[in-house]
């Protein structure tokens, strides 16, 4: 904690370093959240090193866009090399990436095609499958890497956002505001008030009011917010 010389950045890259974890405390609700509700799961570490690589079936996807993690990159040959360091995960943690792709044959792309872009000459067919995950991990007092695989299937996708867990649907609120922070280069025409709608919906339990926070964060930035509102229904958004 501190006054008016909080250096996020800088804590990052300490707790990067340490192989820790950071918080800023500047109320009661956030002091109990991180030294009390999340202390255990903070200190006890289950898994060190944990990388995560994602291929894209190019048959079905034509474009895709990991939102966040900009500074979190990997090269593709660090994937399999044990030297490179990564992030830990503590009990009860989770991770979660969110990606925008565009089916091909879809609307949604923005970019446009490529006269002479490399077509797919897969030995089997895999028209089924949306993509490959990866994940790697050590033990926590392991050196070596052990690797988990999942194929994930196009039948797995939901087009229907209600139907989609509250969790998701709340982390999908916040990384889209997190776009419109930042300018909302991606967003169209999906604005504050469709953020606070999918959160509104996503807020469950709230046991202890920390996505009723959220939504008030939402609900300052659009008073202080220049940009003219746009919104829409969320049954409309591009999928």
């Amino acid at each position: 904690a501190g006054t008016r010389n909080y250096n996020d950045q800088l804590m990052e890259q300490l707790a990067d370093a340490g192989n820790g974890n950071y918080a800023f405390i500047d109320t009661l609700n956030e002091a109990q959240k991180v030294l009390v509700e999340e202390m255990s799961s903070t200190l006890n570490t289950i898994a060190k090193d944990v990388k995560i690589q994602i291929e894209f079936n190019p048959d079905v996807v034509a474009e895709y866009r990991l939102i966040g993690y900009e500074n979190r990159a990997l090269k593709r040959e660090d994937f399999s090399n044990d030297k490179v360091d990564a992030g830990e995960i503590g009990a009860g943690h989770s991770v979660t990436a969110l990606y925008e792709i565009a089916l091909r044959g879809s609307t949604g792309a923005a970019l446009e095609p490529l006269r002479y872009q490399t077509q797919s000459k897969n030995e089997m067919p895999l028209g089924n499958e949306l993509a490959h995950l990866r994940l790697r991990y050590k033990e926590p007092e392991g050196n070596v890497s052990k690797l988990l695989e999942w194929p994930l299937q196009r039948k797995e996708i939901q087009t229907d956002i209600a139907r989609t867990s509250e969790t998701f649907r709340f982390a999908a609120a916040v990384a889209g505001f997190g776009q419109l922070l930042k300018g909302g280069k991606y967003t169209t025409d999906f604005g504050y008030g469709n953020v606070a709608q999918l959160a509104r919906g996503a807020k469950g339990d709230d046991r202890f009011g920390y996505r009723d926070e959220f939504l008030a964060l939402v609900k300052t930035a659009e008073s202080l917010s220049t940009a003219p509102p746009k919104s829409r229904h969320l049954s409309d958004a591009r999928r």
